[in-house]
């Protein structure tokens, strides 16, 4: 019985395996093992990058009419809510040649159309449902079929961290995977929820949408766009710019940037990727719109001395100058409609850290009166 994997080192590099390789090396094991008549301790696999690996069994079981072999997945130093987890694949040979896929425990079901899968179906990615397919047509006699069922203990527990529920699978975790390979702080996996919750929300006919930050941001966007449904708002993270670009590619006619004061002066700067590794605020930029704004020398010098983002919020209030927050939301639009690439109408919000507005681009306080 395999251990469970290493601890993880939040700064650390140590790569892993998605949820999709784990599980379809459990389902070539389980294959093997009833095609052979004896059970493993460990099964080599191929990765849908064409890698060859070898996994440990924590499970190897064999009751001669089915087999269920298990794996933990060792997300190496990424953090995934899916590490540690065993990935089960029980198998059971039939006649007719087809490999059939089916949700055990833990794995989600797909209820709404933008996933690129069936509704109704298990939610197993297309690259992992080939992958696994193919691990156990290898296994498999000429003209014998097998039925393969996905299981994750704990797995619709898992779920509750992510994003599952808003985009329509329900009752567990999704198995994912592009290449079989998890790498740290891997921008692949985010990038890739951010496109599917766009799809999902332009499949249900959702052409106004809302992107934020971070579930801080989307808790305060809510509250200032009540007219849209949940499926509307989408926490981009850090990547406004895959979103903006993705969400005119998808045609829809509208987008609020909602944020507060850091991201949204990245995002004012032209920086599409606002990680905080990849992109400092811009002091300057934030001097010029205060100087732009009517401040004194004196507090433009300061804000071209301020420690961050926030910094600067703070000395604009204490000066009584509340209008670059609209021109921080002006720069915003301007540069996420260029980066769109297509129509689309971009409208900025900049609320506090407890969910007070302070600026909006175009400022509908201001047409309104």
């Amino acid at each position: 019985m395999s251990e469970a994997p290493p601890a993880r080192d939040k700064r650390g590099t140590r790569t892993g395996f998605t949820t999709g390789a784990c599980a379809a090396a459990a389902a070539k094991a389980a294959t093997r093992v009833l095609v052979r008549g004896e059970r493993l301790t460990h099964v080599e696999t191929t990765l849908p990058n064409r890698q060859q690996v070898t996994f440990e069994l924590h499970r190897c079981e064999w009751d001669g009419e089915k087999a269920r072999c298990g794996i933990i997945k060792d997300a190496g130093d990424d953090p995934d809510c899916t590490h540690g987890a065993e990935l089960i694949a029980e198998v059971r040979l039939t006649d007719d040649g087809r490999v059939v896929l089916e949700r055990g425990e833990g794995v989600g079901i797909v209820t709404k159309d933008g996933l690129g899968l069936e509704v109704g179906s298990p939610a197993i990615n297309p690259v992992p449902r080939r992958n696994i397919t193919d691990m156990v047509l290898e296994e498999l006699p000429e003209g014998r079929g097998a039925v393969v069922t996905i299981h994750v203990p704990r797995g619709e527990e898992m779920a509750l961290q992510t994003l599952n529920a808003r985009l329509g699978i329900l009752g567990g975790i999704s198995i994912l995977g592009t290449s079989g390979i998890v790498r740290p702080y891997s921008t692949a996996a985010y990038k890739a929820s951010v496109v599917q919750a766009i799809d999902v929300a332009r499949a249900r006919g959702h052409d106004e949408l809302a992107f934020t930050t971070g579930g801080k941001s989307e808790k305060y966007a809510m509250g200032l766009l009540p007219h849209l449904a949940e499926e509307c708002f989408i926490q981009v993270g850090d990547f406004i710019g895959v979103a903006i670009r993705h969400a005119a590619r998808k045609q829809a006619a509208r987008v609020h940037v909602v944020g507060m004061m850091g991201k949204l002066s990245k995002m004012a700067d032209g920086r599409m990727q606002t990680h905080a590794a990849g992109s400092e605020v811009n002091m300057e930029l934030l001097a010029n719109l205060a100087a732009e704004a009517g401040a004194p020398e004196t507090l433009v010098a300061d804000i071209r001395a301020a420690n961050t983002a926030r910094h600067v919020l703070e000395l604009c209030a204490a000066n009584g100058l509340t209008h670059i927050t609209g021109l921080v939301c002006q720069r915003v639009v301007e540069q996420c409609t260029r980066h769109a690439g297509g129509p689309l109408e971009v409208r900025a919000t900049l609320v506090d850290f407890n969910g007070t507005l302070l600026g909006q681009y175009p400022d509908e306080r201001r047409n309104a009166a």
